[in-house]
């Protein structure tokens, strides 16, 4: 079976799922898998050995300013007239079957050409009613036309009963993390106001990913780091809480992990603020609307969250997609949420909220 794989590479999120899968693919002599990313630039790709002879284009993207969607940049940036070439010359004959993970090209190829297709993503839950905040008609537009599937499969941390899976999570818990600092992520905000949020919690190290961290240094209890895979884990492992915007994939893995999480959603972006608000309902999150130090103290004695397990092997829904009828999502999600485990705590709270 030959798949054309297309991964939305704005976000680290998107990617980190597309690995579990593609790893998982290359156990499989019945699968040819071809990945395709585009929403950044290709020299920012980091850590993609997985993917083989994958391909990038420019694609679509949203252009963030200091923690929130700038629409006018966005509309300014983003080359509409390359977007429709790249589109008319992705040539999709080849394939058996389009998995999409909000990615633009390779869903209007598809489209063009009459290949089957599923989304199998964060977003594509949005077309169900699960909780929501922020939505607006232009949101609807959005999931409706950026990236179009034939099937919608979402991900998220609970069914609705729709057809919705959970995440995939390859990292298991360490035995004895050191739990000495606070991991943060804060891509979408300004550096020197990441600085002045937490320089005044001397008595609490942080560890800081940020895109724009060229080499790694310390500044006092601050340790700033460049993007990378392997360090980011390792941080995300030992920590005893993570500081992040809303995003879909670190969450679900400070979840499994049993992190606590203190969360700034990017403004103006309906699935961030959405994931806010289930994870709020669910009792599973701290909420940042703007860079409060106060409120970063507060939240370094709360208690930690109580993990969640997630399947960690996509085995199943590989399984399913070989079986070829896309519409019979019951029993994937079925097998799949059977192996969900959630604390006490959690499970109470989904009971109470009737979700």
């Amino acid at each position: 079976m030959k798949v054309l794989y297309g991964v939305q590479g704005t976000g680290n999120g998107h990617i980190a799922r597309a690995r579990i899968m593609a790893a998982a693919f290359q156990h499989r002599d019945d699968f040819q898998v071809d990945f395709v990313f585009s929403g950044r630039e290709s020299s920012k790709y980091f850590d993609m050995d997985v993917f083989g002879d994958y391909r990038t284009f420019s694609g679509l993207t949203f252009v963030t300013r200091n923690g929130r969607v700038d629409n006018l940049a966005t509309l300014r940036e983003n080359r509409i007239g390359h977007f429709f070439r790249d589109v008319r010359h992705l040539d999709v004959s080849g394939y058996d079957l389009l998995i999409n993970d909000f990615e633009p090209i390779t869903a209007w190829a598809a489209k063009r050409a009459n290949l089957p297709s599923i989304s199998i993503s964060h977003q594509a839950c949005f077309t169900y009613p699960v909780p929501k905040s922020g939505d607006t008609i232009i949101n609807a537009i959005i999931l409706k036309y950026f990236a179009p599937t034939q099937v919608q499969l979402g991900v998220h941390w609970y069914h609705f009963d729709q057809p919705i899976v959970p995440p995939f999570v390859a990292d298991k818990p360490v035995l004895s993390p050191s739990k000495a600092h606070v991991l943060v992520y804060l891509p979408f905000e300004n550096i020197d106001q990441i600085r002045q949020l937490l320089e005044p919690l001397s008595d609490q190290r942080f560890v800081c990913y940020h895109p724009e961290i060229k080499e790694p240094f310390d500044q006092g209890h601050l340790s700033w780091n460049p993007p990378s895979k392997k360090g980011f884990q390792h941080a995300l492992q030992h920590c005893s809480g993570v500081i992040a915007n809303g995003g879909f994939e670190l969450s679900s893995e400070a979840l499994h992990l049993g992190k606590k999480l203190l969360i700034k959603p990017l403004h103006g972006q309906f699935e961030q603020l959405s994931n806010v608000l289930t994870l709020d309902r669910m009792g599973l999150c701290h909420t940042l609307f703007q860079l409060d130090t106060d409120i970063v103290e507060e939240w370094l004695d709360a208690p930690e969250n109580e993990a969640i397990h997630f399947p960690d092997d996509p085995t199943v829904l590989i399984d399913w997609l070989k079986q070829g009828n896309l519409n019979d999502t019951g029993t994937l999600c079925d097998a799949l949420w059977e192996q969900v485990r959630y604390g006490d705590r959690t499970r109470e709270r989904l009971m109470a909220l009737a979700i």
